[in-house]
């Protein structure tokens, strides 16, 4: 046995599905996530668009007046 330290192989976890961007396809209104579009060679929809729109989350902020 040899006393140097092992290293581990540490996968990245992606972030939760609250916490990811959302993109729709103008043409279909497919939903595709970033990590998604990340991995594909170009960005592209199934329908062949290839222009998308950020989904905005559903939750409203209220912000005080001064």
């Amino acid at each position: 046995m040899s006393d140097e330290p092992v290293q581990e192989n540490i996968i990245q976890e992606e972030k939760p599905a609250s916490f990811s961007v959302f993109y729709a396809c103008m043409r279909c209104g497919t939903r595709v996530s970033q990590s998604e579009l990340t991995r594909l060679p170009e960005i592209k929809c199934i329908c062949g668009f290839r222009v998308f729109t950020k989904v905005r989350p559903p939750i409203v902020k209220t912000v005080k007046a001064f």
